[in-house]
């Protein structure tokens, strides 16, 4: 990784600050993010909504075990982002063997348990090495870290939950009185296939919306750990006055 590169500030900061220039690098890279990663979401979505017919959980379920292989794609986009090369669905295409299909199968079982996913997936994804050599690796990065880690990645997914509730709830206060209580109704009896479609398309639309944040999270959260251990803002600084 050529350090001289990178497009960010690196300096040493507490992982929680980490997180939120991660956060703030989505955003400011929001063309490119959402312009690659919204046709392999739709694509997931589209997949899961096979399921529909079997009620809303279903469908839910699908999404929730494929998220590792949806940050795949995002980690690519973020990573070129750091590099200042923004990522059109093309570029997706063109690394499609690497991006979506290389460690498939871990991907989707082991790591989708893994309770700092998005934190250590740049160490899976990013850096190549295979076997005990990765897991002494990821113990590396995880060192003295795996509280941040852990933190970060609840409070994104209750942030999901809160929106996934609250664009639920939100009609109900535009009704009157009688239909708010069906549409409670329906809350419990989880009746109909119109209300199941419309309780996916709900959790759907929230992780279109907020995994890009997670996974930003846990990308500046590594590269702060890459800076304390490698000491990349000293090495930053040096490239930019021996460039003067």
């Amino acid at each position: 990784m050529e350090v001289g590169a990178i497009g960010i500030a690196l300096s040493r900061r507490t992982m929680f600050e980490a997180a939120d220039l991660g956060v703030r690098m989505v955003g400011a890279h929001a063309r490119s993010v959402w312009g690659s990663f919204l046709p392999v979401h739709l694509f997931a979505v589209g997949v899961a909504t096979a399921l529909l017919p079997w009620g809303a959980g279903w469908p839910c379920l699908f999404l929730i075990c494929i998220k590792p292989w949806l940050d795949r794609s995002l980690l690519f986009i973020l990573a070129r982002a750091a590099f200042r090369e923004e990522t059109r669905f093309a570029d997706l295409l063109l690394a499609w063997r690497e991006v979506w299909w290389r460690d498939l199968p871990a991907t989707l079982t082991l790591r989708r348990l893994s309770p700092w996913r998005a934190y250590v997936q740049p160490v899976q994804q990013l850096e190549g090495q295979r076997g005990a050599e990765r897991r002494r690796r990821s113990a590396q990065i995880l060192q003295n870290h795996r509280g941040a880690a852990f933190g970060v990645q609840s409070a994104f997914a209750s942030i999901e939950s809160f929106i996934t509730v609250g664009a639920l709830v939100l009609p109900m206060w535009f009704t009157t009185i009688e239909d708010r209580n069906d549409w409670f109704g329906m809350f419990y009896t989880g009746s109909g296939l119109g209300f199941a479609t419309v309780q996916f398309l709900a959790y759907a639309l929230t992780v279109g919306i907020v995994e890009p944040f997670f996974v930003g999270a846990g990308f500046a959260m590594y590269l702060n750990r890459r800076v304390e251990l490698e000491a990349w803002d000293i090495e930053q600084e040096f490239r930019v006055v021996f460039a003067a």
